[in-house]
């Protein structure tokens, strides 16, 4: 990408150990952005059904990441859970209007402590979340 682009690289996705960072500041990137591996962290914002999914370790073994549009209408990609596989087959394009229409059963699902009908938001490499 370097030898075709002139402008400044920032690269993104799939960033999770200082490894990584390194390798693709070497390959020519200006700048590294992580994610998901921040998101454990108390400073991040996330809810605590989200940072809970994230850390448990006996459940993140059979916890795979699905691409769903079913809780913004947008592709995003998030931890596989009950709603995911109910709804990702079914959700059509369409934010923001099915985000405005999944966000009270989000909402509830944070409020009781439900990570199985809220979206998890995360990334392949999410086992690497500490807090």
């Amino acid at each position: 990408m370097r030898r075709a682009v002139s402008l400044p690289l920032v690269a993104t996705g799939g960033l999770v150990t200082p490894g990584d960072v390194v390798q693709v500041m070497e390959a020519g990137a200006r700048a590294a952005m992580v994610g998901t591996v921040l998101l454990r962290a108390d400073e991040s914002g996330a809810v605590l059904p989200h940072k809970a999914a994230l850390a448990d370790a006996a459940d993140a073994t059979n916890r795979a990441t699905v691409v769903t549009k079913a809780f913004t209408g947008r592709p995003a990609r998030a931890l596989r859970n009950h709603f995911t596989d109910a709804y990702s087959d079914l959700a059509l394009l369409g934010y923001p209007a099915l985000h405005h229409l999944t966000s009270p059963i989000r909402r509830a699902a944070v409020t009781a402590h439900d990570p199985e009908r809220t979206n998890l938001w995360a990334g392949t490499g999410y086992r690497h979340a500490t807090a």
